[in-house]
């Protein structure tokens, strides 16, 4: 059998328990004598007085134990075998002054036994027996040995203590093992429920971050759908009218007709470049990895986010920074993230804000600053907004940042919301820069560095 010894006591607390049990032990032994001495008369009449005096000694030494049971502590828990001495004198005298090795009192010793049995260890216990037996041997030298019952108690008592003591160790020592096993199998069953709830907790995570994709997947399918039917269904009657347009400019017609007529063909031509942005923007992402420059994606979501309904009276400043190494990414998803930041920073603006897109060179990356001059976002938010399903707006999705940081890590990089106060907000975007300084054979956009550029209402 496994010794209990050898265990941590930490993971039950058996000394309060065993206190618990102690004092409702003491308290029976002192209200079962108070019962012999005084109701059934069982008691010496001539020590009566002696005895309720002892019974209060006992009675005031279990009310101690009493009180500092209840403040979380064991009286004199330090002294053990201090304790024992206490309870064979308080036993020897009560049999002393009663009926000698015949009193009733004489099985006091083996509650004492059971009690020592189950708030310490077994040498204390066996250091208690001899205690006892030590005091039972004397109250028989002291009161004599005058019949044959008092010889026959005399031996058996010794005999019976030692078999008390002996069960009493060996159960309590049952109990204590049981007790820590219990308390052991309980530990491991609370790690096992929070690892279980921590797999539930990041399954469901997953489950929603998945979702969210799709979600965002979906709509974006179907603005795709929606833009591809009304660019051709717009664009076949725009092919008409300019038609009709650069036929009517081959006649011969006043200069003040031929002005008009080229007016109307410029604006044609406008709504034509805006079919064909919306087009591009709305079109199969192509997954593969190309080498692009940095602005050339900004400047690709700003001719898109121009058309956004709330960009009316806000100014859209960009500060680029000159030779900027060329990044591998694919570059529709990153139109997308940076699309979104934008729309959110006019989102986050007034009439007569402005917005600042910022590009520099941090040694192996590149850094893009999207700032704003709103409001800022409420503290609460912060750890939450890269979240699926969580937004500020009273008429957002919560999908924005979210598929925008997936978008951005799947390329490499990393998004975090680097400032905001109530005179704005930053998000900052890093991206892995690559080491080719020659530019991709596609590229076509020529911006010079550190350039400001300024986006009107039209």
């Amino acid at each position: 059998m496994l010794s209990w010894h050898s265990k941590p006591s930490s993971d039950f607390d058996w000394d309060l328990a065993a206190q618990a049990i102690t004092l409702r032990i003491r308290w029976f032994g002192i209200g079962i004598g108070y019962v012999l001495v005084n109701l059934i008369g069982n008691g010496n009449e001539t020590n009566r007085a002696v005895l309720n005096s002892i019974l209060v000694l006992g009675a005031f030494y279990s009310l101690l134990d009493t009180l500092w049971s209840l403040r979380g502590q064991i009286f004199l828990s330090e002294w053990p075998l201090f304790v024992s001495l206490m309870e064979a004198t308080f036993i020897g005298l009560l049999c002393h002054f009663d009926y000698g090795v015949l009193s009733p009192f004489r099985f006091y010793y083996f509650l004492s036994l059971l009690v020592c049995a189950i708030r310490y260890v077994p040498a204390v216990t066996w250091s208690t027996f001899a205690l006892h037996s030590v005091s039972y041997t004397m109250l028989a030298f002291s009161r004599g040995i005058s019949s044959r019952d008092d010889v026959l108690a005399f031996i058996l008592m010794p005999i019976f203590m030692g078999w008390v003591t002996w069960a009493s160790t060996s159960l309590a020592e049952l109990l204590k093992w049981a007790g820590w096993r219990l308390g052991q199998l309980n530990g491991a069953l609370q790690e096992n429920q929070g690892l279980l709830e921590h797999r539930i907790a990041e399954r469901t995570r997953q489950l929603q971050e998945s979702q969210a994709m799709l979600v965002q997947q979906e709509k974006q399918a179907a603005f795709g759908l929606l833009a591809a039917g009304i660019a051709h269904e717009v664009g076949n009657p725009l092919a008409s009218i300019s038609s009709i347009v650069q036929l009517l400019n081959r006649r011969n017609i006043d200069d003040e007709t031929r002005s008009k007529l080229s007016l109307v063909d410029d604006q044609l031509r406008r709504i034509q470049r805006t079919l064909r942005e919306l087009v591009d923007f709305s079109r199969p992402v192509v997954y593969k990895k190309s080498r692009c420059d940095i602005h050339s994606v900004v400047e690709a979501a700003l001719n898109i986010a121009k058309y956004y309904k709330r960009k009316k009276g806000k100014q859209i400043l960009t500060d680029y920074a000159s030779e900027l190494p060329f990044l591998m990414i694919v570059r529709d998803q990153l139109v997308q993230v940076f699309l979104n930041l934008i729309l959110n920073a006019m989102d986050a603006t007034e009439e007569g804000g402005v917005i600042t897109i910022r590009t520099s060179r941090e040694v192996d990356r590149i850094r893009i600053d999207v700032m704003d001059d709103g409001l800022g976002i409420p503290n609460p938010c912060h750890e939450r907004i890269f979240q699926p399903y969580f937004t500020t707006k009273e008429t957002g999705t919560g999908l924005g940042l979210f598929v925008c940081r997936n978008i951005v890590e799947q390329n490499g990089g990393h998004i975090e919301l680097t400032g905001t106060s109530p005179s704005g907000t930053t998000f900052t975007v890093w991206l892995a820069a690559g080491m080719d300084p020659n530019p991709p054979e596609d590229s076509v956009l020529e911006i010079a560095p550190s350039v400001t550029i300024e986006f009107t209402a039209e």
